[in-house]
This record gives C-alpha cells, sequence and structure tokens, in this order.
C-alpha cells in the first residue's frame, strides 16, 4: 500500500505534530508500506520547498506535484495539507486526516490561523464571498462560526477523521461530520528511566509553549502558592521562546525571580534529562487535543497533574485516569504539593502511568492505524 503523509511542521520543530508524523511514517516503513512524506524543506534543495515566517516557528510550503498513492493522510490543514486534501479528490483515493490542533481554540491567539482558514476555502473551492472572508477576521463567535463552516467543509472531504483522545472527538460534534471517526493517540515510542526515588521532590516542572493559549499565567499564580508552603522550591519551564519577555516581567511582578527558570526549546531527547530532575509535571493547558508531553512523563515516571478533565483519560487503559485539578490557582497549588507531600497518592500515580506507557506500544498503535486504512477503503469503495 503506499500512503502519502502532508504535514506543514518542518523537521525539527519542536511540536507534537512532528513527532507524531514522523513516529507515524517511521512504523509504516518498517512494516512493508511504501510511503511518501511531504512537509516542509529549506528553499534551494530538491523536496516541498518552503519559506520561513518571521518571528514564528514555521515555514510555509510552496506548491508542488505529489504523485499518486492509495490513501492520503493529511497531518495539518496549512498549505501542505491543502494539497492532500485537493490530491485525494484529484486521485480519486480516500483522504485521512488527523486532528491533531484545535483550530477553534487557537484563532483568537494565532494571527496564521484565521489567515490559514482564508487559505483553505480557497483551495477547497467553497465559494465565500467576500464578507463571510472577512468574518475570520472579527474574534469571538463570528470568527468561530466562519470556522466551523470551514470544518464542516474539511471533513464532508474525509473518509476518516482521526482524533488523539476522546476530548478531540467529542469536539467534532460541531462539523457534523459524515466521516468515520476513530480515536487514536500516538504513542511513547521510547520510555526513558525512571528518575531515582524522591529525585526532584522541590521542582514543578511545565514543558510547552508559554503563548497564551497554554496558559502559564495560571501556573505562575499556582506557584506562588507553592511557595508560600515550600519556599524552597523551584519552577522549571521548558520550551519558552515566544513571549519570553513577557513571562519575565510576570515573573519579577510575582516575586518569583530568582525561583523560575525558563529554558528555549530544546531537542526532544534533551526533555528527558528535565523529566528526570523534576518532582511533578504540571499541565495547565486546557486547549490541547491530546498532548505527548503527558505521556512522555508519565513514561518516564514522573507524576502529572492536569487541569484538563477531558485529558484525565490514559492512552490505552481504562484505569481511573489521571490526577486532576480545577483550572484555578488555588486547585492547582493544592494539587502540586499533594503531589509532592502525599508519597501513597504519588505512589499510584507513578504506577499507573508506567503501566499505561508500557500497554499502549507503538505496534498497538501501527496495529489500529493500519484497520483505519483498510476502513477508508472500504468507505471509498462505498462510495464509488
Amino acid at each position: 500500500m503506499r500512503i502519502a503523509h502532508f504535514c506543514d511542521s518542518h523537521p525539527g520543530r519542536p511540536d507534537g505534530v512532528t513527532r507524531s508524523t514522523e513516529m507515524t511514517v517511521r512504523l509504516l516503513r518498517a512494516a512493508g508500506h511504501e510511503v511518501d512524506l511531504y512537509r516542509p524543506g529549506p528553499l534551494l534543495r530538491p523536496g516541498v520547498r518552503s519559506v520561513p515566517v518571521p518571528l514564528r516557528q514555521v515555514r510555509v510550503g510552496l506548491p508542488f506535484t505529489p504523485r499518486p498513492a492509495d490513501i492520503v493522510h493529511a497531518q495539518t490543514t496549512g498549505p501542505i495539507g491543502m494539497t492532500g486534501f485537493r490530491a485525494a479528490a484529484a486521485w480519486r483515493v480516500p483522504l485521512v486526516a488527523t486532528w491533531h490542533t484545535d483550530l477553534l481554540a487557537y484563532a483568537d491567539v494565532f494571527a496564521e490561523i484565521p489567515a490559514g482558514a482564508a487559505w483553505c476555502a480557497v483551495r477547497l473551492g467553497l465559494g465565500w464571498s467576500p464578507r463571510e472572508f472577512l468574518e475570520l477576521t472579527r474574534p469571538g463567535r463570528v470568527r468561530r462560526r466562519r470556522l466551523e463552516a470551514l470544518g464542516r467543509a474539511m471533513f464532508a472531504r474525509m473518509a476518516v477523521a482521526i482524533a488523539p483522545s476522546a476530548k478531540t472527538a467529542a469536539g467534532f460534534a460541531v462539523f457534523e461530520p459524515a466521516a468515520e471517526i476513530r480515536v487514536l493517540p500516538t504513542p511513547v515510542a521510547a520510555p526513558v528511566p525512571a528518575p531515582a526515588a524522591g529525585a526532584g521532590g522541590n521542582v514543578v516542572l511545565s514543558v510547552g509553549r508559554g503563548t497564551a493559549e497554554k496558559n502559564p499565567e495560571l501556573l505562575l499564580q499556582a506557584f506562588t502558592r507553592v511557595r508560600a508552603v515550600r519556599p524552597e522550591a523551584r519552577l522549571i519551564l521548558v520550551g519558552i521562546q515566544q513571549q519570553r519577555r513577557h513571562l519575565r516581567r510576570r515573573i519579577v511582578a510575582l516575586g518569583l525571580d530568582g525561583h523560575v527558570e525558563m529554558h528555549p526549546p530544546v531537542p526532544h531527547e534533551r526533555v528527558a534529562e528535565f523529566y528526570r530532575a523534576a518532582g511533578v509535571l504540571a499541565f495547565t493547558s486546557t486547549t490541547d487535543t491530546q498532548s505527548l508531553v503527558l505521556a512522555e512523563a508519565e513514561a518516564a515516571g514522573l507524576p502529572v497533574v492536569v487541569v484538563d478533565r477531558a485529558l484525565a483519560a490514559r492512552p490505552g487503559t481504562a484505569d481511573s485516569g489521571r490526577f486532576t485539578c480545577d483550572p484555578s490557582p488555588d486547585a492547582l497549588a493544592a494539587a502540586l504539593l499533594r503531589m509532592l507531600d502525599d508519597g501513597t497518592l504519588r505512589a499510584r500515580v507513578i504506577r499507573d502511568g508506567l503501566a499505561a506507557a508500557a500497554a499502549y506500544t507503538p505496534a498497538v498503535f501501527l496495529n489500529r492505524l493500519e484497520a483505519i486504512y483498510e476502513l477508508a477503503l472500504s468507505v471509498r469503495a462505498r462510495s464509488s
């Protein structure tokens, strides 16, 4: 089977989409499938040429011609992803799409989302009026309504839509999907060695961007309360590039200067060092569709505290789920302190996290993905 994957995240970009796509392609090739991967590359080299977006870790792919395949798998909905949508229609083959990013939640944070949505509407030939395109410039409900219309058009073209979590699958309802829906989280490639007992007992770790959709203000506010009880506590933020100056100002304003470390994005293999040095991972985003960080921390034996109850379920298990709390500074601070201080709770959370990571392997993921491709082919055959 020849499968064409289309992804707008370039190699080396520190995000879950890149890692998920690379793992998927690697597993499929190892299983004997022919896989073409189209993603942004250097402007002056063979492949999908692209240009960087100033002040963003984003490259925009330029037009290219993919070679025919039996199945198209769109990992994103940017210019390269749209090429996949159009290719599937031109080749009359099934389109599978993974909904990695909550575009509705991100639209009021990142200007490239509304701009990209306009491009998608053009490439899909939706025939919007000038007034409808202008609705993308209006934050709030007007923009959301227009994005929902775009989403419905996208889902109408899919044979199967893949959700990385049950939370994401539930969110598909606003798009009135005709496509088959399957939940398929990305697994952890290889667990890192667990930290020694008691390691990093005073260190709260956060891994991810420092932009508003990740809710860093909630974390900083909660950490001021943690320090009131544990003056020796430290907060380590890994992955901070955008909004670095703003976060620095907030750290100083909250009296946390000298107690918070900020690190830029680091190579993925280096993140394990931070897992091993921490006592707990704080996850304050409510906009993520899965967050590989959670599974990676659990595979490293690091307990996590999550404010998004919709992400409580661990991939591949039916256990009681992750330790969650309300998304408020007081509730998060109390949860972090309990995780650091309650040895019985900590041991249980670590045990359950390690068991979940061991149960949901790349092999399980591959088997389910191959079944999804077979389903997509049967859906296409029925509609022909």
